[in-house]
């Protein structure tokens, strides 16, 4: 017995790190069982009770006929997002615009080459989600690239914030999308300003979206 608990809890810590370093982001699914086995070379038993105890926490969350996803990158993320359960969407997008605005002008500042071919990567990986109509990549898309944005600041601090903010952004971003607040915005212009290191531009780009989400909310 205690051989087995101490192979659920390696399989969990396995599972966490890949949640934790953004290898599986927020909003992404996480490979089926089969190739969970494979990857962390234990029975299939092992991955289920891993995962489950992953579900308990708060880290991931199965959709009948769909798979299981990340739900959240943290157990402290999970804790602030029962926290502010209750928030309406007007304060969730005000506190994205204040942590945003800051990522951007940041981003535009400290951008390395890599981090901008990354930006270009998930832009476009945004746009294909977008045409193809999948809310649930849609949201997954979106939301890595303002998680790619805010690592890109290179500010420890801010990208810590944002992460343990993560669930109730992704649920706002959801929102954006059903009520269609993100219709004509593709993100374009916000990438390019960062790519091109102009931050006040990048700056304005994100207050100029998310004052319009304010203004709809």
């Amino acid at each position: 017995m205690a051989r087995r608990t101490g192979l659920i809890d390696s399989a969990v810590e396995s599972l966490r790190s890949r949640i934790s370093s953004g290898e599986w982001p927020v909003g992404s699914r996480i490979p089926p069982e089969p190739a969970l086995v494979e990857l962390l070379g234990v029975g299939r038993n092992t991955v289920r009770e891993a995962v489950q105890s992953l579900v308990h926490a708060g880290l991931l969350v199965r959709r009948q006929g769909s798979g299981t996803y990340v739900l959240s990158s943290s157990e402290l993320a999970v804790t602030m997002s029962r926290q502010i359960a209750d928030a309406r969407q007007r304060d969730v997008v005000s506190v994205r615009r204040a942590l945003e605005m800051e990522a951007a002008r940041l981003a535009a500042r400290r951008r390395t080459a890599t981090d901008a071919s990354d930006l270009l990567a998930k832009r476009d990986a945004r746009a294909r989600a977008y045409a193809g109509g999948n809310l649930d990549e849609m949201v997954a898309t979106d939301l890595e690239l303002h998680r790619t944005i805010v690592r890109t600041s290179a500010n420890p601090v801010l990208r810590s914030l944002y992460d343990n903010l993560i669930e109730a952004i992704g649920d706002n971003i959801r929102f954006n999308f059903v009520t269609d607040a993100h219709a004509h915005d593709s993100h374009d212009s916000l990438v390019e300003a960062i790519v091109a290191g102009d931050p006040d531009r990048a700056a304005s780009e994100t207050s100029d979206y998310l004052s319009g989400l304010l203004e709809d909310a």
